[in-house]
């Protein structure tokens, strides 16, 4: 986040900045949403909704589970949120008491530990590589030196993009329902996946806890709405606390995100897009000598080694912000420092923005 505002301020001043840093998509929400929020704000009473979301957009939901995935969801069992930022600090403190161990893989989104440490509880944090397609296992998990409550599990990932198998995701699960370990499926990359889709934790049981959002696929990011599903039993504990943390989710971002399940063919081509983005950097970033890059079968980053350069990605992305103007994220957040040579670039944004940007980096990268 340094990082952005300074490509901002730099913006600001006049500079012409390639952003690869934010991991937002590029592109508004579809036109169809907009022009539901607009009738929204027009023609309805914009006040407090239901504390767990809008019924007939917990519906909606309930729907696209049943064709995407054939699971059958009830509307009960979903909670609209804040954004999924939001569905995870009522996951949390929805299931675990204070000091609960959660383990994760590394390297992970910053805010799980961020949040987990915030709310009294203790992450776990296994590192992981290519030989598990940076996705924790059954195996990892059993190293642990005490008994774990929570399990979290991103697939697609963030930062590498990596996606668990189906069968990797049955074994996981069922190794933590053994343990009697709560499972956690952050989903909010689903829809973004090159080749085979994205499997949800639903498919296998109804005693995980899915967070996802309409912020990646969807292309909604600032509208701030996201979801949860949890089991029958979790239901009035969560509703308890949105009740009193958020009230409810704003009622014109939940009336444009009703709008949204009608748009998949735009958003579709949306995913099309980042996968042109994608298939040019894994094209061209190995001849400039980032060649060790994680596997990215889905969501819309690359993760790459730069440890023949630097093992300081954050002097490394500054430097790079400095002098080409090029904006990227320091591997440095997101595993407690250890992969201080790895840089994730995101390519959500425009084909020529990545091909400015694969420009610059021809000439700034040092040769061979």
């Amino acid at each position: 986040m340094d990082l952005l505002d300074q490509a901002n301020a730099y913006q600001a001043e006049g500079r012409d900045i390639v952003h690869l840093e934010a991991g937002q998509p590029g592109t508004a929400a579809p036109a169809a949403v907009r022009q539901a929020a607009t009738r929204a704000i027009e023609a309805e009473l914009i006040g407090y909704t239901e504390a767990l979301g809008r019924p007939a957009l917990r519906r909606r939901i309930s729907d696209y589970y049943r064709t995407v995935y054939g699971v059958d969801v009830a509307p009960e069992r979903i909670v609209i949120t804040t954004g999924s930022s939001a569905g995870f600090v009522l996951a949390f403190l929805s299931v675990f008491d204070t000091g609960a161990r959660v383990a994760m893989g590394a390297p992970y989104y910053p805010a799980y530990p961020n949040i987990l440490k915030g709310l009294g509880y203790k992450p776990v944090i296994f590192d992981t590589g290519p030989e598990t397609a940076f996705q924790i296992d059954p195996d990892l998990l059993q190293s642990s030196e005490a008994p774990l409550d929570g399990v979290l599990v991103a697939s697609p990932a963030n930062p590498t993009g990596s996606m668990i198998s189906p069968g990797d995701l049955e074994a996981l699960i069922s190794y933590c329902d053994e343990k009697q370990i709560t499972f956690l499926s952050d989903e909010i990359y689903h829809g973004i996946t090159y080749g085979e889709r994205a499997h949800s934790a639903l498919e296998y049981s109804d005693e995980v806890i899915v967070i996802n959002s309409f912020s990646k696929y969807f292309s909604m990011t600032g509208w701030r709405i996201g979801w949860l599903v949890v089991p029958e039993t979790l239901i009035r504990a969560v509703e308890r606390l949105s009740q009193n943390f958020y009230i409810s989710v704003p009622a014109v971002s939940q009336s444009a995100a009703i709008a949204a399940f009608d748009e998949t063919a735009e958003l579709d081509l949306l995913v099309k897009g980042y996968e042109r983005n994608r298939d040019l950097l894994l094209a061209e970033l190995p001849k400039l000598g980032l060649r060790d890059i994680a596997p990215p079968d889905g969501a819309f980053y690359l993760y790459a080694d730069i440890s023949h350069l630097t093992h300081d990605s954050l002097a490394f992305c500054r430097s790079m912000l400095d002098e080409i103007g090029v904006a990227a994220t320091p591997g440095v957040d997101f595993d407690r420092g250890l992969r201080a040579a790895k840089v994730r670039f995101s390519y959500a944004g425009a084909y020529g923005d990545i091909e400015k940007a694969l420009e610059r980096l021809a000439r700034w990268l040092p040769k061979g």
